[in-house]
């Protein structure tokens, strides 16, 4: 029971982590099936397979699959190779299934409009959960997004400084103005969030950008930006620009292995500042997701 506790302590923390167990047995090892190891993501571990030779390289391995996120099996014939002869061992093989604990992924949705509340919606019902915050009350309450973690309704920029998104989480910009849009966006590029979309136009997308690379950011943070954000599916209504924006969250938690069809123009490798973003005129043709929420 102590390993499941500590898994439910590491998700709860926001920490990946991954658990090895013995799925298979022939012959004598120094543990028994269906024992398990938990490697946390600093390194250190609870539970135990037998220890030995095999035991560090099912923490080499679980280090591996944090990463990439993906279960994998190990087989080892301790019968053959010399180097499990540890005097830990009596001769057996040994089948180890090694599977990824990765925190709940966290949703942070900057305002509380049309829009927000569809991606809330959609978000919640693919397993994300969901904090949501807006500056207007009426629109920011636990009655108008009953099942989130968390409703904030206060200034942004108060409410950014309680905020501490980690490597697990999202953050989807949907605000009803370009000043808010930019206040999040200034402080979001500037964490671990695994994922930064903002909705908007490309003139909206242009300006902020440009606005906040003036102020002295480095314009290679907004590399990582998804904006316009979701995949290209002709989204035009809120329930359909939430379903693009949930599709393309799914798409990178689940690594998706195939290119997806994306929205973003901006990802070519040009920054704001270069002359051919700069040269777009502010009243460039917007993309289907472009409207503003209110």
């Amino acid at each position: 029971m102590e390993i499941y506790e500590e898994i439910v302590k590491l998700q709860r923390a926001g920490h990946k982590g991954a658990v090895a167990t013995i799925v298979n047995v022939r012959g004598s090892i120094p543990s028994f099936k269906s024992a398990k190891m938990l490697v946390r993501d600093d390194g250190s571990i609870a539970g135990t397979i037998g220890g030995g030779c095999v035991e560090a390289e099912v923490w080499q391995a679980a280090r591996e699959v944090m990463a990439s996120e993906k279960p994998r099996t190990l087989t080892f014939d301790l019968n053959q190779d010399p180097k499990y002869d540890t005097g830990l061992v009596c001769g057996g093989t040994l089948e180890i299934f090694i599977e990824p604990v990765l925190p709940s992924p966290l949703l942070y949705i900057f305002g509380a409009g049309h829009v927000s509340l569809e991606l809330y919606k959609a978000a919640h019902n693919a397993g994300f959960e969901v904090i949501v915050a807006d500056d207007r009350e009426m629109y920011a309450n636990a009655e108008r997004f009953p099942a989130a973690r968390q409703v904030i309704a206060e200034d942004f920029d108060q409410a950014l400084t309680r905020l501490s998104p980690s490597e697990s989480s999202y953050i989807v910009i949907a605000t009803r103005g370009h000043r808010d849009d930019m206040r999040v966006l200034r402080w979001a590029v500037q964490t671990p969030a695994r994922y930064i979309g903002m909705i908007g136009s490309k003139r909206k997308v242009i300006t902020v950008f440009r606005e906040l690379t003036r102020e002295g950011l480095q314009p290679q943070l907004f590399d990582r930006v998804h904006s316009p954000v979701g995949l290209d599916i002709g989204a035009i209504t809120p329930e359909e620009i939430a379903i693009a924006i949930v599709a393309e969250l799914i798409g990178l938690r689940r690594h998706a292995e195939r290119p997806l069809p994306h929205m973003s123009w901006f990802h070519n490798g040009h920054h704001p500042t270069a002359p051919e973003e700069a040269a777009v005129p502010l009243a460039a043709e917007p993309c289907p997701n472009s409207a503003d929420p209110v």
